[in-house]
């Protein structure tokens, strides 16, 4: 299968997507069986008790449910305040949110609190760039000099019309959400579900073919159980486990029959290239330590750029820690979903 191919389905009963680009399963979301608030849902909170330990503040949301907020420069107990889920919780943890609303769409973000209108650094032409920085400036006349506005990638292609539309919405539902501060904990906008997300996310560049109900035809079913396992093979008979425990990611590299110091380096650079995709296929993050099958230590600065090219390509958060005196190479990943193995029947 060549191209890029966005499939929408259900899994279970619930929306799910698959992102496919030339045969290989890129991306894969799946909306939670139960009430999970999903990332980029907005709420009414109300400031509870600051953790002055922690770097933050817990506050109150619907439901008796308890959220974490890291930055609380100006905000008091009892203070009412909007946030926005960051991504999933850990058990036991609250969730996540922040005071630094996201307003997305598929071509444009607002941004209240950020001012500056920014064009997608990934948009290289000039003229496309002057023309769409005239655009956002007509399309955010006269909205509060506080808001921002980013010009996403994909309005490069997009129409006139429809971007200015597009921003048109999002400035009307950030003024709505802005202005609803009344009342107590309540739920104000729902994030995005899983095929809301592909549409949203996954158009640039631009898909070859988008599929309703189509993971049997495709194979997509197949290549998301294969995500059960543990183990991912490689191309040379070498193979990675990616196992999640309690408190870390465990990455375990080995070669298979050859051992030469040639085959644990192409081992080791098809395990970071890879690294990245299954990471955020199985929705795993936090701690991550990979033990690398064994090669000289000049081989090393080679897996060093290997490694940071992989996750440069990365939309989350990772932070490259580098290797420990064990020989071990350690990172960290911003949690961004919940992970696979919780959403499958």
């Amino acid at each position: 299968m060549k191209g890029r191919v966005i499939v929408l389905d259900e899994i279970a009963g619930r929306k799910a997507a698959a992102l496919i680009v030339d045969g290989v399963l890129e991306e894969v979301l799946i909306d939670p069986a139960d009430d999970t608030p999903l990332t980029g849902a907005i709420y009414r909170a109300v400031g509870d008790r600051p953790m002055k330990g922690m770097g933050g503040m817990f506050v109150k949301l619907p439901s008796g449910e308890t959220g974490f907020l890291r930055q609380t420069d100006g905000i008091a107990p009892g203070q009412r305040l909007l946030v926005q889920v960051t991504g999933p919780a850990e058990p036991g943890k609250a969730l996540p949110v922040t005071t630094r609303l996201l307003f997305k769409g598929k071509l444009a973000i607002v941004t209240p609190g950020a001012p500056g209108l920014n064009i997608s650094r990934r948009i290289k032409d000039e003229a496309a760039r002057d023309d769409l920085q005239r655009l956002a400036e007509a399309a955010m006349a006269g909205a509060d000099e506080r808001w921002g506005l980013i010009v996403r990638s994909a309005a490069e292609v997009a129409e006139a019309e429809d971007i200015a539309a597009e921003i048109g919405e999002l400035r009307d539902l950030c003024a709505a959400m802005l202005a609803d501060l009344d009342g107590g904990p309540e739920l104000l906008l729902e994030g995005a579900s899983a095929q809301d997300t592909a549409w949203r996310d996954w158009s640039d560049p631009e898909p070859d073919e988008i599929v309703q109900g189509g993971f049997a035809d495709h194979g997509v079913l197949e290549m998301i159980d294969a995500l059960r396992s543990a183990r991912v093979d490689f191309d040379n008979g070498g193979h990675m486990m990616v196992e999640p425990t309690r408190a870390l990611v465990a990455v375990d590299v080995n070669t298979g029959p050859d051992t030469s110091p040639a085959a644990s380096l192409k081992t080791n650079i098809a395990a970071a290239r890879d690294l990245p995709r299954q990471l955020r296929l199985r929705g795993l993050g936090g701690q991550v330590v990979v033990d690398f099958a064994p090669m000289p230590k000049k081989d090393r600065a080679i897996l060093d750029q290997v490694i940071k090219a992989a996750f440069k390509a990365e939309g989350g958060e990772t932070n490259l820690a580098g290797w420990t005196v064990l020989g071990l190479y350690e990172m960290t990943r911003k949690r961004d979903r919940l992970p696979l193995a919780s959403l499958l029947p």
